[in-house]
């Protein structure tokens, strides 16, 4: 059974820093599609950093300079830091796991990923 893990979030003000973390299990952690979305209510959910089939990184705009996605093997977990933070980037967070996606229209969509964490909220104030 493949179960993702969210961990990290929380409150902070504009301009602080948070790193959020993916536990991942049940799955084949070296394939494939990984990343974090994040949803505001009213709104589609957003890739926000991913890891393509190809281990290539892709970042929506909105964040690019600002924030990084890692991950441990080793661990199998999967990170995000955030620096800079706004308060636009307040939103419900979520790591993802998908069988394949190539390139940034594909690994930042939302279709590719069939298994979801269950969020962990992050909260910007100005």
């Amino acid at each position: 059974q493949v179960q993702l893990v969210e961990s990290g979030g929380g409150s902070v003000q504009s301009g602080e820093s948070l790193r959020l973390s993916c536990a991942v299990s049940g799955y084949p952690y070296s394939a494939q599609c990984m990343g974090w979305f994040r949803q505001t209510p009213g709104k589609e959910r957003e890739g926000v950093a991913t890891f393509d089939s190809e281990g290539s990184t892709h970042y929506a705009d909105s964040v690019k300079g600002r924030f990084t996605i890692s991950q441990d093997s080793a661990k199998n977990t999967m990170y995000l830091q955030m620096n800079s933070l706004l308060p636009g980037d307040t939103a419900m967070y979520y790591c993802a796991a998908g069988d394949y996606c190539s390139g940034s229209l594909s690994a930042l969509s939302r279709y590719e990923f069939r298994y979801w964490g269950q969020g962990t909220q992050v909260t910007v104030s100005s």
